[in-house]
């Protein structure tokens, strides 16, 4: 059992069919959930999921937000991104609209927090379809880069480095956690 738990929001935004809510399902169930039938999200869907942070007794308990892709449930999503703690920008290999799309989401999820860096992920999702692929992970990976994210690669269909941007997220949140208290601490 953990000693501290911290608690973040993480909101899970991208394009409609990039695989957000499969990335998110995926992870929550320790990977033995992946939805074989596709029903697009309506506003948002929220689930929860403790992460254990390394090296410490402490964890992160997320509260994922995946946000419906469709640009007809936007003005819905976006009252749900108050506060965000942390982002993941999902989009699809096989999709140059989907990557073309991704400086569009981050750009409104920033725009929630104006002043305040938060942790960010790329995530380059259907890796599994190799040969459809359009968006080479150079390109990504730069996008990454130049926002300020970290890139990562998946497949929540074959269940592949489903975890690791979320853990990712949940580690770099605490580090923040921490520096904030050394800084309060500072001031005493």
């Amino acid at each position: 059992m953990p000693n501290n738990i911290l608690r973040g929001a993480c909101i899970v935004v991208g394009e409609p069919t990039s695989g957000k809510s499969a990335v998110t399902q995926v992870f929550h169930s320790d990977g033995s959930h992946f939805p074989k039938s596709y029903l697009m999200t309506v506003g948002v869907e929220l689930c929860t999921k403790t992460v254990n942070v390394p090296e410490t007794n402490d964890a992160v308990e997320l509260f994922i937000y995946d946000s419906a892709g469709k640009e007809l449930f936007y003005d819905h999503v976006q009252k749900h991104w108050d506060h965000p703690s942390m982002v993941m920008v999902v989009y699809d290999v096989t999709s140059e609209t989907s990557f073309n799309s991704c400086a569009k989401w981050l750009e409104r999820v920033r725009s929630h927090n104006h002043d305040v860096s938060i942790p960010g992920v790329l995530v380059a999702n259907k890796i599994d379809l190799d040969q459809r692929r359009v968006i080479s992970p150079k390109s990504g990976k730069e996008f990454a880069e130049s926002n300020g994210l970290e890139y990562f690669e998946c497949s929540a269909k074959e269940m592949q480095n489903v975890d690791q941007p979320f853990h990712y997220l949940a580690k770099q949140y605490y580090r923040l956690y921490q520096e904030k208290i050394e800084y309060f601490k500072s001031l005493a």
